[in-house]
């Protein structure tokens, strides 16, 4: 068994770690986003502060479980001109939230936070810069008919590894942070405090 866990059910999350060469298990902390997300946007948190939060809920509540693990949790929030997207829930809301986002910038933060022994011990959030194109409605439908399936999972409805690129016409920050993992700013405090090699 590994000392790390990832407080996450993200595949692709998951699979970034592993492709890395990490060893570690993964335990889904089960917890009210959306209650989460609700009462901090309230009280005026900013996208930085709600991925951090969001990350943090999720390490804290495996931590306590495992108070002798490594835990990192992991969040992703979409801060469209100051309004805060979530994972579409039908092919519907997907199709509106790309026909909003259609031909403007939006910022994609992803929080990464660490805790041992109950107590946060790291944190990161990486900011990435996306510009979508101007899409054709018939062109956005036809998308989340294709890729829905995947997509679902996603905030923003699109995966840059897959037809998702296509979206885009320029994308500026970390690849590693659209994926929902701030991958080389984990795996470089891993080595720095001897969990991983270095």
């Amino acid at each position: 068994m590994s000392r790390l866990i990832l407080a996450s059910g993200s595949e692709i999350r998951a699979s970034l770690l592993r492709n890395a060469g990490v060893t570690f298990d993964v335990s889904v902390a089960r917890v009210d986003e959306q209650a989460i997300k609700q009462s901090l946007v309230s009280e005026g948190a900013n996208a930085r502060d709600l991925a951090d939060a969001l990350a943090e809920v999720k390490a804290r509540k495996i931590s306590q479980k495992n108070p002798t693990s490594l835990v990192l949790g992991c969040d992703q929030v979409l801060d469209h001109s100051g309004t805060f997207l979530s994972k579409a829930t039908s092919p519907e809301e997907a199709v509106c939230q790309l026909s909003e986002l259609s031909g403007s910038q939006h910022n994609l933060l992803s929080a990464a936070v660490l805790y041992d022994d109950g107590k946060p011990l790291w944190r990161f959030v990486g900011k990435v810069r996306l510009t979508m194109r101007q899409l054709s409605e018939d062109y956005i439908r036809a998308y989340v008919d294709r890729n829905w399936d995947e997509i679902q999972y996603c905030v923003g409805c699109y995966q840059l590894e897959h037809e998702g690129i296509r979206l885009f016409s320029r994308v500026e920050g970390d690849y590693f942070h659209v994926l929902g993992l701030p991958l080389i700013e984990v795996l470089n405090h891993l080595t720095l405090i001897g969990e991983i090699e270095g």
